[in-house]
């Protein structure tokens, strides 16, 4: 049964632990200017116990950075970056030695909603700034003990590791003749992890018991929901830099486990392909491995989502793949669809603004972070489509803010159209999307102008990706 209190107790509690002091006790040093406060800390001169490893200076410096490069929205408490550096300054003595001895306690997380692009939401919980800080030095210290033994076939939040590798690799048993693959999908797998089993592989590699207990207040922390405190019995909430590396401590289990079978597997958080040699073969395994992760792992494969089919019908990590034997990556129609109702969205917003302004400011960020993720793909058609329909877009606006058939008309003329074509044009009486993709605008806004504004071309960032690795 969940445990709710409200925040004002919350607070109240976190308060008396040393998280909201306005100044430093008697002959603490309130240290100079932004994240240095822990410059006169000294180290365990064994090295041996992780929180005394975890607030060396060092480790902070690098963790402080990590966390200020990161920004993201304050927690349940309102700091900010700036606030929590201020924090720091007057108390990070009294918070150092209360992490030494125990008697810190984490502040719950704020819950946030984002809609997933299939529908649903996903829950993410925003831990305090104070609180990310604290959990990056942990994953700093923890990290070397773990990432050693993770498997080869794991690639999610991984140092030198990512998504590309994952979707190459798996192109790769494709090519070698897998060409059947079980589509895992676990269910709410971070609301879902099973406390106990989680520490339990924990404490596989970590004997410190007083970072075993801090790992265990942060997961048992809370999340606040309509001004109560909600007690978290299960589950690591996205949005901490701790839960990605128990997330990976927990799900080794079931990759040594598929290693262990044989298995020619790509795992990218809770996010698992298997590939296999034919649909009977991906049936039993999808059986036999649902089991392995409800009995031992207790976590809960959604049976509506996992499924065994070909690997061009599927999609895994945004990409998809051809049915040709030398298989190669492609961009699927759901992945083109999210991307052109985003532009069609900031089409909107950019309406009333100088093209070169939106182009620039707005519409490129969006264009280059997409490209740069699908810059493996082999088949180009939907970067050739996606600029030709971005054009039109962009024509569509300039039509709009024209307004008037007489500026029309100027504008055309101005653009080297002949006065007839200029005049038929502008008094036509149609609409601004067909006006958008009509010869008037096209000869009058060609590609080489919105080069020349420096919209970025999909097709021609793709080209020279593949010139540059060829």
């Amino acid at each position: 049964m969940m445990r709710k209190e409200s925040l004002a107790v919350r607070v109240s509690r976190t308060t008396e632990n040393g998280l909201d002091m306005r100044r430093p006790d008697a002959g603490e040093t309130a240290h100079g200017v932004e994240g240095q406060p822990w410059a006169e800390d000294s180290s365990d001169p064994e090295g041996e116990k992780l929180i005394e490893r975890m607030v060396e200076a060092e480790n902070m410096r690098r963790a402080w950075q990590q966390v200020k490069s990161n920004r993201g929205a304050p927690g349940v408490d309102g700091r900010d970056i700036d606030g929590t550096a201020a924090l720091l300054r007057k108390c990070w003595p009294r918070i150092k030695q209360r992490l030494l001895n125990e008697t810190y306690q984490p502040q719950p997380v704020r819950r946030v909603e984002i809609p997933k692009p299939g529908g649903g939401v996903r829950k993410l919980g925003v831990p305090t700034v104070l609180d990310r800080l604290i959990q990056q030095a942990m994953h700093q210290v923890l990290s070397p003990l773990f990432e050693p033994t993770f498997s080869d076939h794991s690639y999610g939040f991984r140092p030198g590791r990512s998504a590309h590798q994952a979707v190459l690799r798996a192109r790769g048993y494709q090519r070698n003749g897998k060409r059947w693959v079980v589509d895992m999908d676990l269910k709410q797998f971070f609301d879902e992890v099973n406390h106990d089993i989680l520490m339990s592989r924990v404490g596989r590699k970590v004997s410190d018991k007083r970072m075993k207990r801090l790992i265990a207040s942060y997961l048992k922390s809370g999340v606040l929901l309509n001004g109560m405190v909600e007690a978290t019995n299960k589950g690591t909430p996205q949005g901490g830099p701790l839960s990605p590396l128990l997330s990976n401590i927990l799900l080794d289990e079931l990759d040594k486990e598929l290693e262990r079978r044989g298995h020619a597997f790509c795992r990218y958080a809770d996010d698992c392909n298997i590939y296999v040699n034919s649909r009977r073969a991906g049936e039993r395994v999808l059986a036999s491995v649902t089991r392995h992760v409800e009995e031992t792992l207790k976590l809960k494969v959604n049976t509506e989502k996992s499924v065994v089919g070909r690997p061009w019908e599927r999609v895994f990590l945004g990409y998809s793949f051809t049915v040709h034997k030398a298989t190669k990556l492609r961009v699927p129609e759901k992945s083109v669809k999210r991307i052109r109702a985003h532009i069609k969205t900031l089409c909107r917003q950019g309406r009333g603004r100088n093209l070169w302004r939106f182009i620039n400011e707005d519409l490129n960020p969006v264009l280059n972070g997409w490209i740069q993720y699908f810059r493996l793909a082999e088949v180009k058609g939907f970067a050739q489509d996606l600029d030709q329909w971005i054009r039109r877009r962009l024509r569509c606006i300039l039509w709009r803010q024209w307004k008037r058939r007489w500026t029309r008309f100027k504008r055309l003329v101005s653009r080297g159209l002949d006065i007839v074509q200029a005049r038929r044009s502008a008094f036509n009486g149609r609409g601004p999307w067909w006006n958008a993709g009509a010869s008037h605008m096209n000869a009058a806004y060609q590609k080489r102008d919105f080069d020349r504004i420096g919209l970025v071309s999909l097709l021609d960032t793709l080209l020279n990706f593949r010139r540059r690795t060829s």
